[in-house]
């Protein structure tokens, strides 16, 4: 089963324990990606038609809510936060307090229009992948997270380099590069490269 979804490079390994919660019996990663593609895309067209307010969806609830309809068919820990530690994120025993902190954060900044549309779900996604509060999907979370904001607040989903961020290449590059410039203060890297 280990060798359907080993990690390696930039992505979060999972340990023994969140490996055996895989619910669907697939013989490779291939298989794997395609498996949570389609997953998440159920989880996307939910998520369309949701009549959630953009301040009602940055809450606790709307976040594991997401996560779990996103990873429902294919992780038994879909919607649970971590339990262990990761190549990166914050100690999982903070989670739920930074967590909280953030979604503070980005209700204020809708309320008071502290930053335009895009601005706004661009620091929901940095900050949401900083904290890592899933085993694993983190990325996709945070960059549907920010779409449905950025959609909630009257613009286009992002288009996060117009092709797959997930795998290795050029684009994933960039996008990683743009994550670690915005952990240094500088977030118009990871803003330009949401509409690239």
């Amino acid at each position: 089963m280990t060798a359907v979804i080993a990690t390696g490079g930039d992505n979060t390994p999972l340990s023994p324990e969140e490996l055996a919660d895989l619910i669907p019996n697939l013989a490779t990663k291939e298989e794997l990606n395609e498996w949570e593609r389609e997953n998440i895309l159920h989880a996307r067209a939910w998520a369309m038609q949701d009549r959630t307010s953009p301040i009602e969806m940055v809450s606790d609830e709307y976040v594991r809510k997401l996560h779990a309809k996103m990873f429902d068919q294919t992780w038994k820990w879909a919607g649970l936060y971590r339990r262990t530690e990761k190549n990166i994120g914050i100690p999982c025993q903070e989670i739920r307090e930074r967590l909280a902190g953030l979604l503070g954060d980005v209700r204020y900044w809708v309320q008071n229009v502290i930053f335009g549309p895009d601005e706004t779900a661009v620091r929901l996604h940095h900050r949401l992948v900083a904290i890592h509060p899933f085993p694993n999907g983190n990325g996709r979370h945070a960059r549907l997270m920010a779409d449905l904001l950025v959609m909630k607040l009257g613009r286009p989903p992002f288009t996060w380099g117009s092709v797959s961020v997930i795998s290795p290449g050029e684009s994933r590059t960039m996008y990683l590069e743009a994550l670690k410039t915005a952990d240094t203060g500088n977030l118009q890297p990871l803003l330009s490269f949401s509409r690239s």
